[in-house]
């Protein structure tokens, strides 16, 4: 990180300083290392003693949270002369994200968020990652609701924003598709005058001094488990990240970075992780988060997969559907019969909206009753897909198939 003086924080709550200034920001004591301030969120408060026991450079109780990491974080982002790329999305933001890392690192000393890291913590503490010579900073921007992208934007003013797709997702706080393109469009609307908006084909952009980069048509080759896009291979095949490539791709060239001519991604955790299960089988770990679009990819890369192996789609809930969350779920349920899924696990309350699409299948209200069911429903040679909502926490199903730690 680029180093703060320590009397930068004076005035964010309590501080109990041990240097002039530090090098880094951590929020959870365990990743403390020599020379970092340790804010002390939530709970955080109980383990400042650990902190300063790690090396760290000063704690900070702060009087509010999110401001004090906001305060340090824009510090930083004003010490810095990296290009900021902000990536907001209804789905594929981290992938996305993934994607436009693995294409910028080769020319560009880059940093790009920590697995899911795109709230009013992770944001910040991305931001705190930046050092003198850092060139490129990729952003993951999440929201629940209006004005949380534009507080983010506020702090990391990017240049370019990406918008990888507007759908059916935070339907109980913004209500409609029209109200989740307006808070999307909070980060087109703090883009500077001449700045880059990448967005879907009919995303609506009022402003006039913006390069407006408009997604289309995508013609991929694949072959040999590689994707080829406009020149570069990737090392992926499913519909949807080639979709996300084609993003990252057009972020790429408003960053002005060369194109390299092969790269392997590595995605973060629970998306689309691949693994082999007894007898052949093949196990697809989506279960980081879901939505009725991110469900439907999902499920047609299942049956792609699949290569004539029986199919089983282990789905969990999809949440914050607001009034509309049973339709959606049924919708789900027949696809999943669209497609030509074998059988399916419905795993809570929601979740038996999928049986009622027309899919065989059964369902469970939790994940505990889940496990009991796995050695009936999943049989030696098949492809499985386990997907749900965050909250659901169906890694564990996924761990117990692959036998590993979840």
């Amino acid at each position: 990180m680029i180093p703060l003086p320590v009397s930068t924080l004076e005035s964010l709550g309590t501080l109990d300083a041990h240097a002039d200034e530090f090098t880094g920001v951590q929020v959870d004591s365990r990743r403390i290392t020599s020379g970092d301030l340790f804010v002390a969120v939530g709970r955080g408060v109980e383990f400042v003693a650990d902190a300063h026991a790690r090396g760290a450079a000063a704690t900070l109780v702060p009087e509010d949270a999110f401001d004090a990491l906001a305060e340090i974080a824009r510090h930083v982002r004003d010490r810095s002369t990296a290009r900021v790329v902000g990536v907001t999305g209804s789905m594929g933001k981290t992938s996305t994200k993934d994607i436009l890392f693995a294409l910028c690192s080769p020319s560009a000393r880059t940093v790009a968020a920590e697995a899911s890291f795109n709230n009013e913590i992770g944001v910040p503490l991305t931001l705190c990652r930046l050092e003198t010579d850092t060139e490129v900073c990729i952003l993951e921007l999440a929201m629940r609701g209006f004005g949380q992208i534009a507080a983010l934007c506020a702090v990391a003013r990017p240049e370019v924003g990406v918008i990888t797709n507007v759908g059916p997702v935070h339907l109980e706080l913004v209500e409609t598709l029209d109200g989740v393109t307006r808070a999307k469009s909070e980060l087109i609307e703090f883009l500077p005058s001449g700045g880059t908006a990448v967005v879907p084909p009919d995303f609506p952009i009022t402003r006039d001094d913006l390069e407006v980069v408009r997604i289309t048509e995508v013609h991929p080759e694949v072959a040999g488990g590689r994707t080829e896009l406009d020149g570069v291979s990737f090392n992926f095949t499913a519909g949807h990240q080639i979709a996300n490539a084609a993003v990252a791709l057009a972020a790429l060239d408003a960053l002005g970075l060369p194109r390299p001519a092969r790269v392997d991604v590595e995605f973060s955790r629970w998306r689309g992780e691949e693994r082999p299960l007894p007898g052949g089988g093949l196990l697809i770990n989506d279960a980081y988060n879901a939505n009725p679009v991110s469900m439907r990819a999902a499920l047609e890369y299942l049956e792609q997969r699949a290569d004539g192996r029986r199919t089983v789609a282990i789905l969990g809930e999809m949440a914050e559907l607001g009034r509309t969350a049973p339709g959606y779920h049924r919708e789900v349920g027949a696809a999943a019969a669209e497609v030509g899924v074998d059988e399916v696990l419905a795993v809570g309350e929601l979740a038996r909206g999928y049986l009622d699409g027309g899919v065989p299948g059964r369902w469970v209200a939790n994940v505990h009753e889940a496990m009991g069911e796995l050695d009936d429903v999943v049989r030696p040679g098949d492809a499985v897909l386990v997907k749900a909502s965050r909250a659901i926490g169906l890694e564990a199903i996924a761990a117990a198939l692959a036998n590993v730690p979840a």
